[in-house]
């Protein structure tokens, strides 16, 4: 039997990474075995890595990780139609069960028994992984390997931005890590008016947003955040926040900056509840929320791809090492 090289959470304890043999899978009915090209690391992988509660719940070592990926289709099971030997693929990382409510309603990405590639079940940190067909996305020929290995937390940006009405109007991001950055060249690629990326001290960060399109980029360790946006809102603030840290200051700034029946868009996720005066903060202002969790099947996939074969949005700066 073929081997190949994997890497798993070794065992249940901080780091315990490791690189390992294991023979390579061969696809049942339904599934495909893809060949990696790229990959990359996700903060879910970073949790792993620490072994915090959430990996503890959902992380069975030794168990291979990782669920971000561009691959090539080197074999089909029994039942495959849609995918053939040699397709350049990424592909929906959340499987879901295609039959509940949520599922046939168009809202599988919250399907209620879903599980994820590389915790729930073995990921795509391997040179081979099989995943089912229905969850393979097709890539553009073109599309350099980095950027497909990104279309995960690129969907989530995309989710993010497009669950308001950021076309044309002032949006403020919240958090200037990789899928934060990612947002803030999405809306730059779609036309929003304004890009207030917020960022707390990490000067590194703060320089990318501003390379990938942010019209200002605030520090929100020595500026005040709210009075900021709403100085150069003429005093309204923002149409959308879209928090993205989880900070819980940067979720309270996120509410305060968004103009009356303004839209605040929230996929950070707090480490601790969140104390929110609802009756002053969001209710006799008119806010919605809206929480964001994955990528919108297919939808969101089909507006990533649009929007990287349109050559309006440079994710290019934001991978920032490749080996």
């Amino acid at each position: 039997m073929q081997s190949m090289k994997a890497i798993v959470k070794a065992r249940p304890e901080y780091g315990a990474v490791e690189m390992i043999t294991r023979p390579v899978p061969e696809p049942g009915f339904g599934e495909v075995l893809l060949k990696n090209k790229a990959v990359s690391i996700c903060g879910t992988d970073v949790h792993i890595y620490k072994w915090d509660a959430w990996s503890q719940a959902h992380v069975k070592p030794p168990a291979i990780i990782g669920h971000e990926f561009a691959a090539e289709v080197a074999a089909v099971g029994p039942g495959v139609s849609h995918v053939k030997v040699g397709d350049y693929v990424s592909g929906e990382g959340h499987l879901v069960c295609g039959f509940c409510s949520n599922c046939r309603t168009g809202n599988g990405h919250v399907c209620l028994s879903w599980k994820g590639i590389g915790y729930d079940v073995d990921g795509a940190f391997a040179e081979y992984f099989v995943m089912p067909e229905r969850n393979i996305s097709h890539n553009d020929p073109d599309l350099p390997p980095e950027f497909g290995a990104i279309q995960d937390p690129l969907g989530n940006a995309t989710h993010a931005v497009f669950r308001a009405d950021c076309v044309t109007k002032n949006v403020a991001v919240f958090g200037c890590g990789p899928v934060g950055l990612l947002a803030v060249a999405v809306l730059k690629a779609i036309g929003a008016a304004q890009i207030f990326a917020v960022e707390h001290g990490n000067q590194y960060r703060m320089d990318l947003a501003k390379k990938v399109g942010a019209t200002y980029v605030i520090n929100a360790a020595d500026t005040d955040v709210v009075k900021f946006i709403k100085d150069h809102t003429g005093g309204a603030g923002v149409d959308v926040a879209i928090e993205i840290s989880g900070a819980q200051q940067a979720i309270g700034n996120a509410i305060d900056a968004v103009r009356m029946a303004g839209d605040v868009v929230l996929l950070g996720m707090p480490v601790e509840p969140t104390a929110i005066n609802l009756a002053s903060k969001v209710v006799f202002r008119a806010i919605s929320l809206h929480g964001i969790t994955g990528r919108r099947v297919w939808d969101t996939w089909f507006r990533m791809k649009d929007l990287l074969k349109s050559g309006t949005l440079d994710v290019a700066p934001i991978i920032t090492h490749s080996f």
